[in-house]
């Protein structure tokens, strides 16, 4: 069993994205664009914050059930994390 102190469920993308996604890897740059103009909603950016905060500096693990390492929702999220760890 996974010990989590947080599963932030609303930073996934929305459902309708993930399906439109179906992780085809040709839809990888669209998907990329889309998720991150999810996360770009102030809501989203104060979960994040929060997130972040709620870390204390320790590293965050971000569990994804995708089997392609490359092109799945938490590459995305590292990504926009790391920037917003940076501001």
């Amino acid at each position: 069993m996974l010990a989590l102190d947080q599963w932030a469920f609303d930073l996934a993308p929305s459902t309708v994205l993930r399906k439109w996604f179906g992780h085809d890897p040709k839809q990888w740059e669209v998907f990329e664009q889309r998720y991150r103009s999810e996360l770009a909603s102030e809501e989203q950016q104060d979960r994040m914050r929060r997130l972040l905060s709620d870390s204390g500096g320790r590293s965050i693990s971000l569990i994804y059930g995708a089997k392609d390492e490359n092109h799945n929702q938490a590459v995305v999220l590292r990504d926009v994390l790391s920037c917003l760890s940076e501001e």
